[in-house]
């Protein structure tokens, strides 16, 4: 949870928040890129894979990501992803969620709201948008991270390997493919997975690309019977 002096904040500014939708067909990708304001990213249906600050995310329905205004992040659509996601401006976006990335649960009274706020009648009624903008900031403020993500490799065998699985969801993946396509041997991908990756490159594949029927895991932040990286809140 953010700190009381973080949540005694003033008076939302007027258009501090806005309210945005998109739908991205399934495999669809939006490449590196960044905006002026933060972004919660956030969608009512399919799963996002983003990549940010050497991290992956995989974010579902029930989730968000925060990404601090002009941070460069990636994103690829897993199944038909519905985006219902809040600009927040740089004046209150790090007073409101911080500057680093981070996901977060989404209650359900803030999930509404956004769809609220995109509503066309709200969002040509000024009072009415300040009244729900006033809301919203304060439940985001009451927001508790979950610091649950995976590591991103910098040595560029690796990294070609990580983006070969993550470009292929649900395909199988063999390890002397793997590593042919890397230019490095299957021993030194193992070398560089447990120093990059902090565990066997087989466990980081099993959670950046989980089978179906372990999909509901992610949505309540845990894998039965495996492992998902879990750093604190305050690191990204």
């Amino acid at each position: 949870m953010l700190t009381s002096s973080m949540a005694a904040r003033d008076e939302p500014a007027p258009g501090c928040l806005h309210a945005i939708a998109r739908d991205y067909a399934d495999g669809s990708v939006v490449g590196e890129h960044c905006h002026v304001d933060g972004q919660l990213i956030h969608a009512t249906a399919g799963v996002m894979q983003i990549q940010a600050a050497h991290r992956l995310w995989l974010v579902p329905p029930q989730r968000a990501l925060w990404i601090p205004p002009r941070l460069t992040h990636a994103l690829r659509a897993r199944g038909g992803v519905s985006l219902r996601t809040l600009d927040i401006a740089p004046a209150c976006a790090q007073q409101l969620l911080g500057d680093v990335p981070r996901g977060f649960a989404v209650p359900t009274l803030v999930r509404e709201l956004i769809l609220r706020m995109l509503d066309p009648c709200a969002a040509s009624d000024g009072e009415r948008h300040g009244r729900l903008t006033a809301v919203l900031v304060d439940e985001l403020a009451d927001l508790d991270p979950d610091g649950i993500s995976l590591p991103m490799p910098t040595d560029p065998r690796l990294a070609r390997v990580c983006a070969c699985i993550l470009a292929r969801p649900g395909e199988e993946h063999r390890i002397d493919e793997l590593a042919r396509h890397s230019g490095a041997s299957v021993r030194t991908l193992g070398r560089l997975a447990l120093h990059e990756l902090g565990c066997p490159l087989s466990t980081w594949r099993q959670q950046a690309d989980p089978p179906p029927m372990k999909w509901s895991a992610l949505w309540y932040g845990f894998e039965p019977g495996g492992r998902i990286d879990v750093e604190e809140a305050t690191q990204a």
